[in-house]
């Protein structure tokens, strides 16, 4: 079997090395930075070379999302670089954000929110869910079992600087240990959302079949499905 090349860049070093038989490609790359201090993320697996950084400075930290940070849900989803994408909920008027996202913050509904922190900063969120508990969701999707996430960086100053493949790499790390038993993480983003679709491809998810998604405001978005194979990248948890 061929090797997969793996590259961690740390300052301005880079560690060489390849993905062994049987090894994920997360497990390889903390192997190849055992050497230097901190935890290798992705940054861009979607080449023949897996590319990870070592970036102790710019850490991501997901926490679990409270009603206190409703009104920042808010402010985020009006944003338009986000509202673009986000608009089958409704208008996000304050009442609407808590009507419809405060239930999935109580933990009440199956989906749980995440906000996004780095530096001190809340600068996005992610929600994720089991497919499954969404059968009409379910019936499109390559695999039912599977782990559906969405996600945004509402902040503006930080939206295009590259963060989205580590925050997707962060949430994966926790939902590796959240839903040990999942085989496959999926997201489905609108076709014409060439930037999501880039920051999966960079956190190792391939492109899959386009479908047509029912949204909640009636209309039909056709959207790219995006899978994840949780062992081959993260290995078991």
């Amino acid at each position: 079997m061929h090797s997969v090349p793996v590259v961690v860049r740390h300052d301005e070093r880079e560690l060489t090395g390849a993905v062994r038989p049987g090894e994920s490609w997360a497990a390889a790359a903390t192997r190849i930075a055992a050497t230097v201090s901190g935890e290798p993320v992705a940054d861009d697996l979607s080449g023949a070379t897996l590319r990870f950084a070592v970036e102790p400075d710019q850490r991501i930290v997901l926490r679990a999302m409270t009603r206190g940070d409703l009104p920042l849900l808010t402010r985020w989803l009006q944003q338009p670089h986000v509202r673009r994408w986000w608009h089958a909920d409704g208008d996000p008027s304050p009442e609407r954000v808590v009507a419809t996202y405060g239930p999935r913050v109580d933990g009440t509904t199956p989906i749980r929110m995440w906000v996004v922190d780095l530096k001190g900063h809340s600068i996005g969120f992610v929600q994720d869910y089991r497919i499954s508990d969404y059968p009409d969701f379910a019936l499109l999707t390559p695999d039912p079992d599977a782990i559906g996430l969405d996600y945004a960086i509402g902040e503006p100053a930080w939206a295009g600087r590259g963060l989205g493949a580590r925050v997707l790499w962060s949430w994966m790390r926790g939902a590796r240990h959240r839903f040990p038993d999942a085989t496959a993480y999926f997201a489905a983003p609108d076709h014409r959302n060439a930037a999501s679709l880039r920051i999966l491809e960079k956190a190792g998810f391939d492109q899959g079949t386009w479908f047509d998604e029912p949204q909640r405001d009636g209309r039909v978005a056709t959207v790219v499905g995006c899978t994840l194979d949780v062992r081959r990248v993260l290995g078991v948890a």
